[in-house]
């Protein structure tokens, strides 16, 4: 039985959000505010109540809005064109915050009819239901204080030490707990985590709607939702607004490199390839078997400029991470010879990625200066970190992928064959200058049969752990920003399960416990002193003592703060051997106090080291005026500090 339509006087019924200039922009690639303008947005206006439904179809020949407002019935809502914009849109009285819905899409030769969620949707059902919900962004901010300071804080010269967290899985196995958790329940506790911790930022896997759990967020359909698996998005806001009032920042995982082909959703959306490219060359993606985004259609980059943009605005996000970057700029990223379409120019080359990439972070510099954009980007791509007017892609941070490879490799081995692989700790400072990085081990190090961080470490109990500690602090002394997977604070034993959780239970072992607090303290000595954070992204931050003692897996290498007092010496051993009366060069005499050491009891450790710091002699030693006679614990790293006065 098809229902009437409800009567709307004409003036109503035209009534619309979007004005002549958003349809420039939108047809032209710029418009960075979509959220406002498409979708779904309750309104009142002189004579009713309702909700302003709109959408870009361009090729199709009717659409028509669904929902509970009129029992799904795809005659009683048709919605108009706006012009040669592609826009469709209306006016429907009486619809409240709250009701579902879809739009009814009827291709240009009526052959395809399909019910498609919205694309702008600001909530959606719960999975694995797909309608969108109609909603308001209303929410009483508290976290001001936070947003002014917050350019201070993210600054290349202040310590920034990110925990990566997925939410579902995050809370899972500790104190009992089950199920999904709630936006509401996690954030008090996510906050006591990070702030005992010392992590300055917590950095969430997509929370962007997605249909599939298991994909962690990685295959988004709702580019303007937070997933209702943990709650409404209000809760969400509160989640980032109760991080942000105890002093941590919030980094938002956000994937523009591809999206699943699920038919509620983007794809083939008013029965053409419009969000995707229709050549399979250029718009589907074989290693997630999905599609790609068409960067060159203006609308597209509209979409996506808008996304990014809500985010940071609505949400307060205090970054972006952008993942996937290198398989957007890329034409034959993962692609045979034949699977791929050269530029015009006849290069490898995606220019109209280039071209997204470039005017998103235009945009964000543009209205939040002190946001961070941080790209996952995995190859060789020059000034990925430097200004678009300088003819770089504009992020702010760059994700060292050289690094974590190197690093973990090398730890991989067992001890007495590392002194063949020692160029994996000195290969970093041959390119550490050339874009501002962020030292990663993500969750991508920790699944699909790679092990745990632990897991991948060779020896005894004792001696993984050892190692473990090695390599966190490895990544503390080396210049970059730090980024840590949650479970790699206490020594996860597993990989990551998102259907189990972490193993929380292994803190009362006192391996574990000591593991977590070495990564306390690293953050605070991290945070605390100035020659390891104010030069991660300067030359200047990084010199070599000794780079070159392969035999012994033994390298030394000063760390500098802007001012010439700031100075920490770091030598790690990467053995299991002690190694007593090893001589070390300094730039300064008196006194070197031990300010941390893997190696100490309460982490752990032998209880080797140096008994809280080493006078200066006076011999000539790695071309240095002066030089330290340390005792090097096994499997260790020391850093040392020196208040002293220089030659």
């Amino acid at each position: 039985m098809t229902r009437e339509p409800t009567p709307v006087r004409e003036e109503i019924a035209s009534f619309s959000l979007l004005s002549a200039d958003d349809l420039h922009l939108f047809n032209e690639g710029s418009h960075s505010r979509l959220s406002e303008k498409l979708g779904a947005h309750p309104v009142s206006i002189e004579g009713g109540r309702g909700v302003v439904f709109s959408v870009w179809a361009p090729a199709a020949s009717r659409v028509s809005v669904i929902g509970d407002f009129n029992e799904w019935d795809v005659e009683a809502n048709a919605l108009r064109p706006l012009e040669s914009s592609g826009v469709w849109e209306a006016f429907v009285a009486g619809v409240e915050r709250g009701a579902r819905y879809r739009f009814h899409v009827v291709s240009g030769d009526g052959t395809e009819r399909v019910d498609k969620a919205d694309p702008l949707a600001l909530r959606t059902e719960i999975s694995p239901a797909t309608a969108s919900v109609v909603w308001t962004l209303d929410y009483d901010w508290g976290d001001a204080e936070w947003m002014r300071e917050r350019g201070a804080r993210q600054t290349l010269d202040r310590p920034i030490s990110i925990y990566e967290v997925h939410l579902g899985s995050w809370a899972r196995g500790a104190e009992g707990q089950t199920s999904l958790p709630s936006y509401a329940d996690l954030a008090p506790r996510l906050a006591d985590h990070a702030i005992e911790m010392g992590f300055t930022h917590v950095e969430l896997l997509p929370i962007m709607e997605h249909p599939f759990y298991g994909s962690w967020g990685y295959q988004t359909t709702g580019y303007f939702a937070p997933t209702s698996r943990y709650g409404t998005p209000q809760e969400f806001m509160g989640l980032i607004d109760h991080l942000h009032r105890r002093g941590v920042g919030v980094i938002l995982d956000w994937v523009p490199s591809h999206f699943p082909a699920d038919e509620h959703a983007l794809a083939r959306f008013d029965g053409t390839h419009l969000y995707e490219h229709a050549d399979p060359r250029k718009g589907y993606h074989p290693d997630w078997n999905s599609l790609i985004f068409n960067y060159g259609r203006n609308e597209v980059r509209s979409f996506l400029l808008s996304s990014a943009m809500h985010w940071l605005s609505a949400y307060h996000a205090d970054g972006i991470r952008v993942d996937a970057v290198a398989s957007m700029l890329y034409l034959d990223y993962s692609r045979a010879d034949g699977e791929w379409v050269p530029n015009d120019f006849g290069g490898r080359e995606n220019l109209e990625a280039i071209v997204l990439l470039r005017r998103m972070n235009e945009e964000v510099s543009r209205t939040h200066p002190d946001a961070l954009m941080i790209a996952e980007e995995s190859t060789s791509w020059p000034m990925v970190s430097r200004p678009v007017h300088l003819g770089g892609l504009g992020f702010g941070l760059k994700w060292d992928m050289g690094w974590m490879h190197d690093i973990l490799q090398y730890l991989s081995l067992d001890p007495i064959h590392r002194r063949f692989h020692h160029t994996n700790l000195t290969f970093r400072q041959l390119y550490a200058g050339t874009e501002n990085f962020l030292l990663p081990l993500s969750h991508d190090e920790v699944v699909h049969g790679k092990r745990s961080l632990l897991g991948k470490m060779p020896g005894d109990d004792w001696q993984r752990f050892a190692n473990l500690r090695l390599l966190l602090a490895s990544q503390t002394a080396q210049p970059g920003k730090k980024l840590l997977f949650m479970g790699g604070e206490f020594g996860q034993e597993g990989e990551w399960n998102h259907d189990a959780g972490l193993d929380w239970h292994l803190l009362r072992g006192p391996r574990h416990e000591g593991v977590r607090r070495f990564v306390r303290d690293l953050n605070a000595r991290y945070r605390d002193e100035p020659a390891l954070h104010e030069l991660d992204c300067d030359p200047g931050g990084y010199e070599w003592v000794d780079a070159n003692d392969s035999e012994a897996s033994v390298i030394s290498f000063l760390r500098r703060g802007a001012s010439t007092d700031d100075l920490v010496l770091v030598v790690c051993n990467y053995t299991p051997i002690p190694r007593p009366n090893y001589l070390v060069g300094v730039p300064r005499g008196g006194f070197w106090a031990e300010l941390l050491n893997s190696d100490a009891e309460v982490y752990g450790g032998t209880g080797q080291g140096n008994l809280g710091g080493v006078e200066a002699l006076p011999l000539s030693v790695h071309s240095r005026p002066r030089a330290v006679n340390l005792h090097l614990p096994p499997l260790s790293c020391l850093f040392l500090v020196s208040r002293g006065t220089p030659l």
